[in-house]
């Protein structure tokens, strides 16, 4: 039984290594694993047979010997249905094995109050079309989801999303009986999936302590330490938006208190230090004043200097508390960051301690916006990985049609090609 269960751990674990890595060579999985060439050989013999991974002779190295075979996750063969969900836009997603987006799904979220059922409609139509649309013999071995909220650990409810009202919503429940696949549905809170995607795949690939600051409307985070994310004693940790960095005169937040860091860097600080009307709002309006910005438009330019130097101010407070080799910005702060970084480099230079600022990075998200998405997929996976051979048994084959659900009013939608960040969108009915 013992000897079985190191079986099965070891199968895990040489999976996640080439499903996060990518194509090792049999030598290479063993160096990292600690393995000998003969335990090597028998667990990629067993996950090629379940058809996770296949060997490949190597191109020509140019060195003497015979050469290690190369072992490769098959994209084709697993897959897990990956959803996100943020304040303007919701995207569904195939991604197979290996982290690869197969294909995609995408919507526009209106600003309309609470809305679980038309969100949880949408997503479960997008759901079933990329679930009958995978090739025959693949298999969904799971499904995650990101939500910008918090998420109660195990059962994802939401228990607070402050921007569109949600409280104490059960996401997770609904959208797994929605989808009619018979899968749990694992919910993760967007700023920490965005953080592990990154750690994991993105920016900070080989660092194990890393902040991540998530723009949406407000300001998320997520803390890696140790190569673990810091999620505190109920899973609501690294909240960062809501660290208070102006307690004189800060602005209101969405929250109840004031100066929080995401009252005065969110979408609404930054239009209104723009001089945008209040009508004005969403993703376009605040590239726009970064574009302005960037064309040297005095006004734009102070709002980007304004936000920059309160973002700056928290950033120096997170580099003396976590000592991170790295500080990532995801989301809507991907577009900032640029037009901001003098400042938030002037704040660290004159807050920060100086061992703690001689090797911090600062970096845009490189996953871009599909960060959270990547790390709904990764969440999904989990099961898998921890027990490849196990969870394969319990995959719902694409040819297993899911339950149709009642239509939905809300939430016009879109198609977007599998091709990164760059999203060409194309509007389509519903299907």
């Amino acid at each position: 039984m013992v000897q079985e269960e190191i079986r099965r751990r070891n199968a895990g674990t040489l999976l996640r290594q080439v499903h996060l890595r990518g194509p090792l060579s049999r030598v290479e999985l063993g160096e990292r694993m600690g393995l000998n060439r003969s335990t090597i050989m028998a667990l990629t013999t067993e996950l090629s047979r379940a058809g996770l991974v296949d060997e490949r002779s190597p191109v020509d190295t140019g060195r003497a010997g015979r050469p290690s075979l190369v072992v490769r996750p098959v994209a084709e063969r697993c897959y897990v249905l990956a959803f996100d969900v943020a304040v303007d836009r919701l995207v569904a997603a195939r991604v197979g094995l290996g982290g690869m987006i197969l294909d995609r799904r995408e919507a526009v979220r209106p600003r309309a109050g609470p809305d679980l059922h038309d969100v949880v409609a949408v997503l479960a139509r997008f759901g079933r079309q990329l679930h009958r649309a995978a090739p025959p013999g693949a298999s969904c071995v799971g499904v995650g989801a990101s939500y910008c909220g918090m998420i109660r650990p195990g059962d994802g409810m939401v228990r607070y999303g402050p921007d569109l009202g949600w409280v104490d919503q059960a996401f997770g429940d609904e959208l797994g009986h929605r989808l009619g696949l018979g899968l749990p549905v694992a919910v993760g809170n967007e700023a920490h999936l965005g953080a592990q995607a990154e750690q994991q795949r993105g920016a900070g690939v080989g660092l194990d302590d890393l902040v991540y600051l998530h723009g949406d409307v407000g300001v998320g985070g997520g803390i890696i330490v140790g190569g673990r994310l810091l999620g505190g004693d109920s899973g609501y940790g690294c909240e960062l938006g809501h660290m208070v960095v102006n307690p004189y005169d800060g602005r209101p937040c969405g929250c109840g208190s004031s100066g929080c860091l995401e009252a005065e860097v969110g979408e609404r600080a930054l239009l209104d230090a723009a001089g945008g009307p209040a009508e004005l709002f969403g993703r376009d309006a605040v590239r726009t004043v970064a574009d302005d910005a960037d064309r040297g438009d005095p006004a734009a330019r102070e709002a980007l200097r304004r936000i920059g130097d309160w973002l700056g101010i928290g950033v120096a407070n997170l580099i003396n508390l976590f000592n991170p080799g790295m500080v990532v910005f995801g989301g809507m702060l991907c577009d900032l960051y640029p037009g901001a970084a003098a400042q938030v480099r002037a704040r660290i230079a004159r807050h920060v301690l100086p061992v703690a600022r001689e090797t911090v990075r600062l970096r845009t998200a490189a996953l871009g916006d599909d960060a959270t998405l990547v790390g709904a997929a990764e969440l999904g996976f989990a099961r898998l990985l921890d027990d490849p051979l196990a969870v394969l048994t319990e995959a719902v084959p694409s040819t297993v049609g899911a339950r149709p659900a009642e239509g939905s009013r809300a939430c016009p939608e879109t198609r977007a090609r599998p091709v990164g960040t760059g999203i060409a969108v194309d509007a389509v009915g519903p299907g």
